[in-house]
Parts: C-alpha cells; structure tokens; sequence
C-alpha cells in the first residue's frame, strides 16, 4: 500500500491519499498515544496533531525510514510532549500548594486508566500494569509500550526512539525488571 507513488500524491497534498493515510494508521496512532498518555481525550487530541503535522510536513518527508516510522515517532514525540508537560504542571502544582498558593492545580495523580481494547475480565490487571507503566522513567515506559503494546520490533523501536539497537534493549530490559518488581505485590495479593 505504502509506494512511492503514494508518497509522492502526499506531498503534492492530493486529499484522497491523505484520507487513506489517516484510515490506514489513525488507530495505530491513536493506539500507541493511548498506550503512553492513558487518557483517550488525550490520545485523541495527540492523534489529530500528528496528522496535522504529518500533513504539514509530508513535503520534507525525505523517506530516508519507511512513512510508518516516521508517523509513529511523531506519535510519540507528541506523546511525551504532553507527557513532560503534565509534569510540569504538577511539579508547579506541588509548589503552589507548599507554599499556599490558590487556584492549585491537582496533583492528587490521575484515575485508574482502563485500556478500551482489554476485555471486563482483565480490567483490574491491566490496570495495575498501566498505573505500574507509569512509574518508569519516559524511555523505558515508550519502549515497553511501543514493543508490547504496539508490536515493534527493537530494530523499528531504536528507529523510532532514535536510539541504538542496545539502548532499545537496555530499556525493555530494566522495564520488565522494574515492573515485575512493582508488580509482584499486585500478583501475590490477588492471584493466591
């Protein structure tokens, strides 16, 4: 589907390829914000902006990676975008409200996040896996998410992350130490 002709009616902004690029990979995209940011009202915004971008900029696509990597690291450039803006926000909360500032923003975290893909009988575990996600640090929680959830291979991980092969692995590698560790408590609690 992905030819370079195709490509080349992109750039030359023709509408119904651009509306087959976005039913093509408007769920993958919105996936993988979802999977990082854990609000769909988010994730959907996250989706609309990467396609914005994408339509922007398809003129400078100089196809040096395939157009899906390409989607997928402006997915999550957008991602953490919002990601390290929230935490902004809740480190300014938390000093406004040491220091006794009104109109405090809520730092009190977020709800328990329920992926709308996982079925009822599995809630409650992968809400546990999500509310783990979010205790790793930005890198490993996108590799895990993008090879988990997404399916990447680390080759198209360290495309995408802009890292190398070895650093992919490094990533998954402490995120499933680092969740088995927050996770195991979960386990023995709920599953003995």
């Amino acid at each position: 589907m992905i030819t370079k002709d195709f490509i080349n009616r992109l750039k030359k902004g023709d509408p119904g390829s651009f509306r087959l690029l976005v039913s093509t990979f408007s769920g993958r995209v919105y996936n993988t914000a979802l999977g990082l940011v854990q609000r769909q009202e988010d994730a959907e915004d996250i989706t609309q902006e990467v396609f914005i971008e994408v339509f922007q900029t398809i003129p400078g696509f100089r196809e040096e990676s395939k157009l899906s990597t390409w989607i997928y690291r402006i997915t999550v450039s957008k991602s953490l975008e919002l990601l390290r803006k929230q935490n902004r926000a809740k480190r300014k909360g938390t000093i406004q409200s040491l220091f006794g500032i009104e109109n405090q923003i809520n730092v009190s975290g977020k709800e328990p996040f329920f992926h709308p893909g996982i079925n009822l009988e599995k809630k409650e575990m992968a809400a546990a896996l999500f509310t783990a996600l979010q205790k790793l640090p930005l890198s490993q929680r996108t590799a895990y998410t993008l090879h988990k959830l997404d399916g990447l291979k680390y080759s198209e991980l360290a495309e995408v992350m802009g890292i190398s092969l070895s650093a992919v692995e490094s990533h998954i590698f402490r995120a499933n130490r680092k969740l088995k560790e927050l996770l195991r408590v979960y386990y023995e609690n709920n599953l003995m």
